[in-house]
């Protein structure tokens, strides 16, 4: 077996759903055509602009929701196109972040689907961690619009165990690690992102290799990169690295695809030459200094 082949598209999409998912379907047929099996899309893809309340507009009602009216009208343009991608050319496609209504008013749920090779949605992950950062240049909260996520989420692609996680989830490192030794072990770990230019330049490929070098695992991570209609500026620099924590291939700004191969050998040799993950304790008493 010598691998299976996983791609990371990078976008710089705009406000405009049908213009993003014109360069959505280019790029993944591109992926496609190269060989890639499993192509994940960067954070907001469909839709980048700095208006919540037009995130909040355009999001669509969750396909399958049984609560909803077969009155009602369904718009579901982002989902259909992903499941209609898939379907044609055969591949896994992990769409970023679609916006999906919730029952909370006036926010909604930033989710990654998953869709097989026959157009199937067969996961769906909401973002957990909701990003909030400021300075005198910069402001974001997204639990202003945002409904928080509750479950960590990981299935069975070509590319084996794969975890799903966006954007600022990267920074907590306990949300990856698996508390029950006996399940099994993360084969690759996907991230869709729009790192701010601030925090990608300081912090992005240091987070992104410890997540892989901690779990002995791949890590595929999509990017959205360069200037944005809205002035808003993101870090890009989507990349593929390995087990070891090896930068395999990697992209700076614009428009971009980012291949690899996850080899399940390669994935075998580290975890028997370093069996970290045999070493690891979970039930260590924790005495923290609490102040009273």
């Amino acid at each position: 077996m010598q691998g299976i082949k996983v791609a990371a598209i990078q976008m710089v999409s705009s406000e405009n759903i049908e213009k993003n998912l014109s360069v959505v379907k280019n790029l993944v047929k591109k992926a496609a055509q190269k060989g890639a099996r499993v192509i994940l899309l960067p954070e907001y893809f469909a839709f980048m602009g700095e208006d919540d309340n037009k995130k909040i507009k355009m999001a669509e009602i969750n396909v399958g929701d049984s609560s909803v009216s077969t009155a009602m009208e369904i718009v579901t343009t982002v989902q259909s196109a992903l499941s209609s991608l898939a379907k044609l050319y055969a591949v896994w496609v992990i769409g970023g972040s679609c916006a999906l209504r919730s029952d909370t008013k006036g926010k909604i749920y930033n989710s990654m689907l998953v869709y097989n090779e026959k157009g199937e949605r067969v996961g769906r992950y909401d973002k957990a961690h909701l990003f909030k950062f400021s300075t005198e240049t910069e402001s974001y909260d997204e639990s202003t619009f945002i409904v928080a996520g509750d479950e960590a989420t990981s299935l069975q692609t070509p590319a084996g165990n794969t975890f799903l996680s966006i954007c600022y989830d990267l920074r907590f490192p306990e949300f990856f690690r698996r508390e029950d030794l006996s399940a099994e072990p993360l084969d690759l770990i996907v991230l869709s992102a729009a790192f701010t230019q601030t925090t990608g330049r300081a912090h992005w490929e240091i987070l992104l290799r410890a997540r892989a070098i901690e779990n002995q695992c791949y890590v595929l991570a999509s990017a959205q990169g360069g200037r944005h209609e809205s002035g808003r500026i993101t870090w890009g620099h989507s990349m593929f690295i390995g087990p070891w924590g090896d930068i395999i291939s990697g992209c700076e700004l614009g428009e971009n695809i980012v291949l690899g191969t996850v080899d399940k050998k390669c994935l075998k040799e580290v975890r028997t030459n370093l069996p970290a993950s045999l070493h690891q304790r979970v039930n260590i008493r924790k005495n923290w200094n609490v102040k009273k």
